[in-house]
């Protein structure tokens, strides 16, 4: 398995856990909420999480595998978990109302890690054809 293969299990890891770490927290009516990827009650964010892990959990798997066509699919898994992260941190940081959240660093760093996932899948050497 190549480097560049191991970088990117490492990082769709890491997209993984920071589902579950806190994304932002917002004051809002005296109350302190914190939300994350997987929790987003008292909001309407829903659980954007989840999507970043099956996408994640499937990156992985295509990591594993050696085929040409499989590592041509694990482009658009990698660009769409990239796309998803990005959304997301686009919505868990905007003010609406007035009210404004505070971004936390499971946000940055899930972000982190799909760019990262994106970037192995595209410097991974597939096998050449005869």
């Amino acid at each position: 398995m190549s480097r560049t293969a191991i970088i990117g299990i490492l990082a769709a890891l890491l997209v993984i856990v920071c589902a579950f770490l806190p994304w932002s927290a917002v004051d809002v009516d005296s109350r302190h909420l914190v939300f994350t990827g997987v929790n987003g009650t008292g909001s309407n964010y829903g659980e954007p999480g989840r999507l970043s892990i099956i996408l994640s959990v499937v990156a992985i798997v295509i990591f594993l595998v050696k085929n040409k066509w499989v590592s041509r699919i694990n482009l658009f898994i990698a660009g769409f978990l990239l796309a998803w992260t990005f959304r997301n941190m686009l919505l868990y940081s905007r003010c609406e109302l007035g009210d404004c959240p505070h971004p936390q660093a499971g946000l940055y760093l899930s972000l982190a890690g799909a760019l990262v996932a994106f970037g192995c899948v595209l410097f991974t050497r597939t096998p050449k054809s005869k």
